[in-house]
Formats: C-alpha cells, sequence, structure tokens
C-alpha cells in the first residue's frame, strides 16, 4: 500500500475491523518509511452503475453526489451524516442485486424519499421539492397530502 505522505510502497497492517456494515474493511496502517499512521478501506468492487438522468444524459453513480442532496435536504433536522450515509449503503446495495445495472435518477429519487419519509418529514419535503421541481404552493400541499396519506 502506497504511503499517502512519503510514497513508500511497504506498510504493516496495526489493525483491522468491519466498516459500513460489512461491506468494507477498515485498516490501521503504519508506513515502514516515515512511521506515519493512515487508514485504508477495502471493499468489494462492484459493476458500475449507471444513472440516466432526465435530460436523456447518463453518467457513472456518485453515492457523494446523492449524499450532498440529502445532507441539503436534512440541514438543521436533526439527522445525522451517519443516518444518510447507511440510507445510501441501503440504495446501492438495492441497485448492485438488480439484474440490470442502469437505473433512473427518478428511481433513485423515489428510493430516497422512501427512506426519509421515515426518518423526517421536513427533509422528506425539502428532497421532494427539488427532486420533482416544484413549480410553486400547490406541488408543496400535493406533496404534503402524500405524505399524510402514507
Amino acid at each position: 500500500m502506497l504511503c499517502p505522505f512519503c510514497q513508500h510502497t511497504d506498510s504493516r497492517v496495526l489493525e483491522s475491523r468491519s466498516a459500513e456494515a460489512g461491506c468494507s474493511i477498515r485498516r490501521r496502517r503504519e508506513c515502514l518509511n516515515c512511521q506515519r499512521r493512515f487508514t485504508t478501506y477495502e471493499r468489494i468492487e462492484f459493476v458500475p452503475i449507471t444513472v440516466l438522468k432526465r435530460d436523456g444524459a447518463s453518467e457513472s453513480f456518485d453515492r457523494s453526489k446523492l449524499l450532498r442532496g440529502m445532507i441539503r435536504a436534512c440541514e438543521k433536522t436533526g439527522v445525522s451524516q451517519t443516518t444518510l450515509e447507511s440510507i445510501i449503503d441501503e440504495i446501492e446495495a438495492q441497485l448492485q442485486v438488480r439484474d440490470r445495472h442502469q437505473v433512473s435518477s427518478v428511481e433513485i429519487g423515489e428510493m430516497v424519499l422512501q427512506y426519509l419519509q421515515d426518518v423526517s418529514e421536513v427533509a422528506y419535503v425539502r428532497f421532494a421539492s427539488v427532486y420533482r421541481q416544484f413549480k410553486g404552493v400547490r406541488d408543496f400541499a400535493e406533496a404534503l397530502n402524500h405524505f399524510a396519506a402514507s
């Protein structure tokens, strides 16, 4: 493993533990050259997921982009980043087990809304307003009615 500080290629593993709900292994390492410590993560390499956007373009699934949107929706709601990361882990796991590795942004948005519905009403409405491109108060009222009916 390449040391991020001195670029030396030899290091020793000091500690290993399961991370991300068992989906990866966190390793604490020490460089044999500069003796500085650093952390690495080992995870299974999955088949890349392609996201079809509304405008017809396609791009690779980017969990950090999804996390940023969810964080924005959850600002000042008390929902922790750990909770959001575990939601994204579950969504990504659901996408990986599908036969097709191409998914529409609409499907991902609906999956996020299902999880946010259980986590925070405010985050649900905020995310829905951006994802569903609300144009006015009527759109918010419909979302609130849908939320109340669920």
